[in-house]
């Protein structure tokens, strides 16, 4: 199954929020959708090399216009030498009204590499106009401690599941975040789809790790599936757990 269909994510502003597999997933997802802009609503290192081109401009609607050659990415301006800084929402929806673009595919929260998060206060920066949210985890935090090393903002972790700092992280943990509205749900607009994504399933002890999570998920919650995936390999998709 190619990527694009696991994640319901085939046309449209399609939004990457979580830890774990973001940045991988848009450039994945770029390579297979005709048009695609890669962009973002909050801070996104470097990544040239992912797309054809990156526009940096304050007209990215006007600057689309003018693209032959696909996928590409639109973003303001640098921030250092390593990260380009990324657009408000607003700008994002007007992306995504015109015709400058098929798919326009948006990081819009930070985790600092971390294996799995809680969204802080002021995110996600979510465009109104998002049709599908992907909340990302990766399976590895599984097993491991609630800590700043694996868990970007633990406290918040903490206060949605109960644990406390240095417990392990269990299965059930990370289906209670993806799902929560102070989590993985944050913010999620209206009529928009949610597409839970476990990432980083290596192995077959981890997929069966993974399924629980997905399991989990769909008794909590009224999203249409969760997918499992293992997004720096060719064939990104290990299995698609539906209702």
């Amino acid at each position: 199954m190619k990527l694009r269909d696991a994640l319901c994510a085939r046309s449209g502003v399609v939004c990457v929020v979580g830890a774990g597999g973001k940045k991988s997933t848009l450039y994945a997802l770029a390579r297979q959708l005709d048009r695609a802009v890669v962009t973002a609503t909050v801070r996104i290192p470097i990544f040239d090399q992912h797309v054809d081109d990156v526009l940096v401009t304050d007209a990215p609607v006007a600057a689309l216009r003018r693209v032959t050659d696909w996928p590409v990415g639109v973003v303001p301006d640098r921030d250092r030498d390593d990260r380009y800084r990324g657009y408000d929402p607003d700008v994002v929806d007007d992306i995504g009204t015109s015709d400058a673009a098929d798919a326009v595919l948006v990081k819009a929260d930070g985790a600092r590499m971390r294996e799995f998060k809680a969204p802080g206060d002021r995110e996600p920066q979510l465009p109104a106009t998002a049709d599908t949210v992907l909340p990302i985890a990766s399976v590895h935090a599984v097993g491991e401690p609630l800590a700043d090393d694996t868990v970007h903002r633990p406290e918040r972790v903490a206060a949605l599941t109960g644990l406390d700092p240095g417990d392990a992280i269990r299965p059930s943990d990370v289906a209670t975040v993806l799902t929560s509205e102070r989590g993985g749900l944050a913010a999620v607009p209206d009529g928009a789809t949610v597409v839970p994504v476990l990432n980083k399933v290596d192995d077959s002890a981890l997929e069966a790790v993974a399924r629980e999570i997905a399991s989990d998920i769909l008794a909590r919650s009224d999203v249409p599936r969760v997918a499992l995936t293992r997004l720096t390999a060719s064939d990104p998709v290990v299995a698609v757990v539906e209702r």
